[in-house]
């Protein structure tokens, strides 16, 4: 079994640096080419994806239904659990504004985010119902960079911490009772149109 999964497409808030959480902001037209340019990738690679599930977040949700179309495979219910990490009164702030208001070490304080643990938790909880529910089948997981991060963190410790870029995709595999990394925060379908 092949899980890959995506940072959902750019939107405003990200190319304005605020954090999104779970306000459901859209993606804007460059987030919508870029899930268009990995759609097309996905078409040419060697895996075959069988399902494709979103966050139920607008912009999760749009990127795969533009990549589940390219590649004609079903567009599964959205699933809560994969939901970006609640940001409580820090959403919609650029990294300044938190910083003039609560200074350095805003997220330290108590301002109603999620805890990394609770999103371990329910990271977890996805993956395993996935693994079996669809065991056997390859499935597209489009979600979001805080949570991705923090899925990242419970499954291999502090392996991978490189910020994850809009539109990356990561493939791991199900091996027993591990997940094993084959490909990592890659952007290669961006990079690539950007010359």
């Amino acid at each position: 079994m092949l899980i890959g999964l995506i940072r959902h497409g750019l939107t405003d808030w990200n190319a304005e640096g605020k954090i999104q959480g779970q306000s459901d902001i859209p993606l804007n037209d460059e987030g919508r080419k870029q899930a268009d340019m990995l759609g097309e990738r996905l078409l040419h690679e060697p895996y075959h994806w069988d399902y494709c599930i979103t966050s139920g977040l607008s912009r999760a949700e749009e990127t795969g239904k533009i990549i589940a179309a390219k590649l004609a495979i079903p567009l599964l219910e959205p699933d809560q659990r994969i939901r970006e990490r609640a940001y409580g009164q820090v959403e919609g702030m650029t990294a300044l504004e938190r910083e003039a208001k609560w200074g350095k070490e805003w997220n330290l304080l108590e301002l109603g985010q999620e805890k990394d643990e609770q999103l371990q938790l329910r990271g977890l909880a996805f993956m395993e119902d996935l693994s079996t529910r669809y065991q056997g089948s390859n499935v597209l997981v489009i979600s979001h960079g805080g949570f991705l991060a923090q899925l990242y963190t419970a499954l291999y410790k502090d392996k991978y911490t490189e910020r994850l870029g809009n539109l990356s995709l990561t493939i791991i595999e199900k091996n027993e009772q591990e997940w094993k990394p084959l490909l990592y925060n890659c952007t290669r379908h961006i990079l690539q149109n950007q010359r």
